[in-house]
């Protein structure tokens, strides 16, 4: 039940032991708990490090640390991590989107950069690097649930590599939680031993071949304006920090991603504060539903209860106000 707060289960054990019955010394608890009396030890040295067990006055193998002080402790700790991990995401998309933009300028790399021009070329360049990987392919899948009939046409890609042994890790928009054909494949590609998370927000479609190729569009508003390859380039660097960025922060697609409803002042859902991040950028109600895969009529319901809780009557006030309670802002 703990184990999202970094406890395991024998600390888990443990801990509930020793606030039930007091410390004890560790003979007592390992035979209390039926354990050799290493394993109570590795536990209690464990919680130490967690601050859940403290020194004992009389010599004792240490005293537990009231829970409601020492599990709100190791959660507040995870809340700084969340935000210090959004902060770096948000800094290499920043970098990354003006990286892109000077190539796009000024043509600098060019020799390094191989630029696709039509959905013909785009489609034959990923099925040349998918057909010769030989141990990973790292994507940003966005637009929220994926249409059967685009799934179906990955099918046969997904299946080749992962025949070979290919790692494939995948992150969707957490909308396609809502799309029963894209659970449905994401399920099959796990089968095969494919790995999937989900984000609330992507900034754009990236394909990344054994960390040494990528693929991103030249627009990420629209995919017919063709396609940049990054080939062994410093661009490629900061595509694959961000990947690995976002990846930690997503959530396997099996697992929820709700948070505690959030108050006046309280804590954001992942889709109110995605909503609100792009909401403060200037982004139109359209474009933001285009980010994040969902409706158009989803946004405006979402920014409507945000505009209401933050008490704001334009979305400027908006953006103001949730700045100054720390709800956005790097």
């Amino acid at each position: 039940m703990l184990g999202r707060l970094g406890i395991g289960p024998d600390e888990e054990a443990v801990y509930r032991a020793m606030l039930k019955d007091g410390p004890g010394a560790v003979a007592g608890l390992a035979d209390a708990l039926g354990w050799p009396e290493a394993r109570a030890r590795s536990a209690l040295d464990r919680l130490a490090a967690l601050s859940l067990v403290r020194p004992s006055a009389d010599g004792g193998p240490g005293r537990p640390v009231d829970p409601e002080v020492g599990l709100a402790s190791l959660l507040a700790s995870q809340e700084t991590e969340l935000l210090e991990k959004e902060r770096q995401i948000r800094a290499s998309r920043i970098a990354m989107a003006g990286l892109l933009a000077d190539i796009r300028a000024t043509g600098q790399g060019v020799s390094e950069v191989q630029k696709l021009r039509s959905m013909d070329q785009i489609q034959s360049k990923i099925e040349h690097l998918a057909g010769t990987c030989t141990s990973e392919i790292a994507a940003f899948v966005p637009g929220g649930g994926q249409s059967a009939e685009h799934l179906e046409a990955a099918r046969p890609l997904d299946t080749s590599t992962s025949d070979r042994g290919v790692r494939l890790r995948y992150i969707f928009l957490d909308s396609c939680r809502n799309s029963s054909a894209t659970r449905e494949y994401v399920a099959w590609l796990g089968e095969r031993g494919g790995l999937v998370r989900t984000v609330p927000r992507l900034p754009l479609r990236m394909l990344i071949y054994d960390r040494s190729r990528a693929i991103v569009p030249m627009d990420a508003t629209a995919a017919d304006r063709g396609a940049l390859v990054f080939d062994g380039t410093g661009a490629l660097t900061g595509l694959l920090a961000l990947f690995e960025q976002t990846w930690q922060q997503a959530k396997p697609l099996g697992e929820s991603t709700a948070e505690a409803p959030a108050g006046q002042g309280g804590p954001l859902s992942p889709p109110e504060r995605a909503v609100l991040d792009l909401l403060t950028e200037g982004f139109t109600d359209e474009a933001i539903a285009r980010q994040l895969g969902v409706s158009v009529r989803t946004v405006r319901r979402v920014t409507a209860d945000l505009m209401q809780r933050l008490g704001a009557r334009s979305r400027f006030e908006a953006g103001v106000l949730a700045t100054t309670k720390g709800w956005v802002g790097v």
